[in-house]
This record gives structure tokens, sequence and C-alpha cells, in this order.
């Protein structure tokens, strides 16, 4: 079982800057993909920002020069570092993982952490 555990979530005013963070444990091989989703009331989720194990990123054009994702491997740990918040980056942020466990790639998510920006 792995379990990914999302931190970091908050209050800001617009502007302002967050920093979450998303630690994986459990029987862990290794990890693929790390990514952020977010969802907001009545919307789908989407994707925030994603990294490979290699460190190639990619981000939603709307957050793009904004946000920042990275990780750290030996902490098997994900960040996102928001900054410039607008009120339509309020969500719930989800983290994601692609874990392989022995010879199997899983897909796992986290439970998620909310972000409200708002004067």
């Amino acid at each position: 079982q792995v379990q990914l555990v999302e931190s970091g979530g908050g209050l800001v005013q617009p502007g302002g800057s967050l920093r979450l963070s998303c630690a994986a444990s459990g029987r862990i091989f290794s990890i693929n993909a790390m990514g952020w989703y977010r969802q907001a009331p009545g919307k789908q989720r989407e994707l925030v920002a994603a990294i490979t194990s290699g460190g190639s990123t990619n981000y939603a054009d709307s957050v793009k020069g904004r946000f920042t994702i990275s990780r750290d491997n030996a902490k098997n740990t994900v960040y996102l570092q928001m900054n410039s918040l607008k009120p339509e980056d309020t969500a719930v942020y989800y983290c994601n993982a692609d874990v392989r466990i022995i010879i199997t790639n899983y897909n796992y998510w986290g439970q998620g952490t909310q972000v409200t920006v708002s004067s």
C-alpha cells in the first residue's frame, strides 16, 4: 500500500504565495511521474503541473510563469510553489503519483488540500 500525504494549503490573499508538498510512503520501488491536479467547485479536475523522474516538467497554460513544480527523489516528495496567486486558483489540489511496485505500475492520489485565494 502506498500513501500520498499533502500539506501546505490554506487561505492567502491575491498576489500571495503558497508551497504545497506531497510525500509518498509505503512499498515503493520507484516513482515515475508525479503531478498536481486541482478541482474547483462545479468544475472537472484538471492537471496543474507534472514532473517526470528525470525532472522534465509541463504546466497548464493558466499557471505558467507563476507555479513551479519540483521533486526530491530521495524523499519521494513533490512540491508545488505557487506565486502571484489569483482568486481563480481557488480549488482543492490533489497530488498524483505513478508508482512502480516490483514490476507493476500503480497510480495513486492524495486526499487533497484546499487552497483559497481571497481578500
